[in-house]
């Protein structure tokens, strides 16, 4: 069996570090579960299913059974569904049986990993479909809960979005910011080209920043905060010349309009920073 594997994450320390905050390892009285150690005998066995209470997009389940198998090398465990499939309510999502202490104490990491990542994929889902437009990409961003970056994104791609850069080595992005103290577009632009990086990205919030900033070799553009009018006239200026981004206070609402205007990507910050937690739950019983 193949098992859930991301280039740049470390899946066995998320494990590890995840369950020793749970068990409180290295503080007063931790190293150990206290419920179930006092009321489940040692020996006793749980077969158990997991299921979705609400219309999700799945993601995250080969990481939930990781949890269980870090406890119980033994435990039997069969993923129902496929990562990324959207299911209804009521759907099972897996099922597993082996030892009763070991499934309960990895029972809240488990299910909290894979409500988070469920939620983020279901929102992404939801902003894809939103958008309506398969000319267009959407994007994620890097508002990420920290440690949390590579999950979070594998699951905005189970949503139906693709990756923005990944941190802040694969790609330069020029932002407000590099340009206030660069002293102007073109010269924070040149700066990046002339130390060599391929990729550079820069945030223009105004069409007259368009210009200076392709002449110093912008090879993507951001257009930042721009109504739907203003991205149209942006992506006209442009003509094909670089790949073109909207962003900035984009949501259900806006991002079909956005969307539309001819831009290649939409990046939407919330798919990882607000997604709300899926209803996931895990129903155990005596063997």
């Amino acid at each position: 069996m193949t098992r859930f594997n991301l280039p740049g994450f470390d899946l066995p320390a998320f494990i590890r570090n995840t369950l020793a905050e749970d068990l409180g390892e290295g503080l007063p009285g931790g190293g150990h579960d206290v419920t179930s150690e006092s009321v489940i005998p040692h020996d006793a066995r749980f077969s158990g299913v997991m299921d979705s209470r609400d219309a999700i997009t799945v993601a995250g389940l080969p990481v939930a059974a990781d949890f269980f198998r870090a406890l119980d090398p033994d435990v039997a465990i069969e993923i129902l569904v496929d990562e990324g499939a959207e299911v209804a309510a009521g759907t099972d999502l897996m099922r597993l049986a082996g030892n009763a202490r070991s499934m309960l104490t990895a029972e809240r990491s488990a299910l909290n990993t894979v409500q988070h990542l469920s939620g983020i994929a279901t929102m992404a889902r939801r902003y894809v479909r939103a958008m309506n437009n398969p000319a267009c990409t959407l994007l994620d961003t890097r508002k990420t809960i920290p440690g949390l970056r590579h999950l979070e994104k594998y699951a905005t791609r189970m949503g139906g979005a693709a990756n923005h850069r990944m941190g802040l080595w694969d790609a330069a992005m020029i932002k407000d910011n590099h340009v206030a103290v660069a002293g102007d577009v073109s010269e924070a632009v040149r700066r990046a080209r002339d130390a060599g990086v391929a990729t550079i990205i820069c945030e223009v919030d105004r069409i007259d920043q368009i210009e200076p900033a392709l002449a110093a070799g912008a090879n993507r553009l951001l257009l930042d905060n721009m109504e739907p009018d203003i991205l149209r006239e942006a992506v006209a200026l442009v003509a094909g010349r670089v790949p073109t981004e909207a962003s900035g206070g984009i949501d259900l609402d806006t991002i079909a309009a956005k969307a539309a205007t001819g831009v290649d990507f939409v990046s939407v910050g919330r798919l990882t920073q607000s997604a709300p937690a899926a209803d996931i739950g895990l129903d155990f019983t005596p063997l």
